[in-house]
């Protein structure tokens, strides 16, 4: 595999592009980065016809353009925190779209069909926040998304009117058993649902129907103040990755996610 098809395949740009970057010297290649505390030693390459036998560039196989450091990955499997006020689609409008918080590579990788770079698995709201999935794999999407594979989604609500005691059981019970929606004649229901004060509901659900948290409370008598989704399948959104940033997934956090 050539470099400039590597520096292609990641997402910087046309074949033509990728071959100039490298015989421009904007293109050290190193190790693997299999930590971000430990980094390679890194060397100029300027021959983009230059061959790298497929031991040296696993998954993780590194390389900096223009000082960057960046990882090689076959498929790309994302995490990013998302803050309010941006929308979950590639055309928003009337609020900045999500993918302007990632880099221009993640945004260009070629992938089959019309649709470049990673994509978001599922939405969440402009005013709704937290852990967010992006990728490239058509099956790890589709497997994240299909209503068939049940993935549990754990939400965070502010719930506008705190809920005393003698409300609580009644409530929970309602949103456990199922509630009926506007223009949704089949019941919905949370797979968990707790109150951890009066004001702070957390719900588990496993489908991802328009508002669905915002309209499930509103069906109890309620009101949500603030939304965050904190958890998908068995990983928790991690902590290291603050609002509005992103990092790959590890392996084991993927392992997390499908287990």
């Amino acid at each position: 595999m050539r470099l400039d098809d590597i520096l292609f395949s990641q997402g910087f740009g046309t074949r033509r592009v990728c071959a100039g970057l490298v015989q421009q010297g904007h293109v050290e290649v190193g190790g693997v980065l299999e930590h971000a505390s430990s980094e390679p030693e890194f060397q100029l390459e300027t021959d983009a016809a230059s061959e790298w036998a497929p031991e040296l560039y696993p998954d993780g196989f590194c390389f900096r353009v223009d000082g960057r450091i960046w990882r090689y990955q076959s498929l790309a499997y994302v995490v990013l925190n998302k803050p309010t006020g941006i929308e979950c689609s590639q055309k928003p409008s009337a609020w900045p779209s999500v993918y302007t918080l990632l880099p221009a590579p993640l945004r260009q990788r070629p992938c089959p069909g019309k649709v470049q770079g990673v994509q978001a698995v599922g939405r969440l709201d402009q005013d709704t926040t937290g852990m967010l999935l992006l990728s490239d794999d058509g099956k790890f999407l589709h497997r994240m998304t299909s209503p068939k594979h049940h993935m549990p989604k754990v939400y965070e609500v502010n719930l506008k009117h705190a809920v005393v005691d003698d409300v609580a059981q009644t409530m929970l019970g309602r949103l456990l058993a199922g509630v009926v929606l506007e223009d949704d004649p089949q019941p919905v229901k949370a797979q968990a649902a707790e109150l951890l004060s009066p004001t702070h509901l957390q719900l588990t659900l496993t489908e991802g129907k328009f508002h669905q948290v915002k309209r499930m409370v509103a069906a109890v008598g309620n009101r949500v103040e603030a939304l965050h989704r904190s958890q998908i399948g068995g990983l928790k959104l991690p902590e290291d990755v603050p609002p509005g940033q992103w990092r790959w997934l590890t392996a084991q956090e993927l392992q997390q996610l499908q287990g």
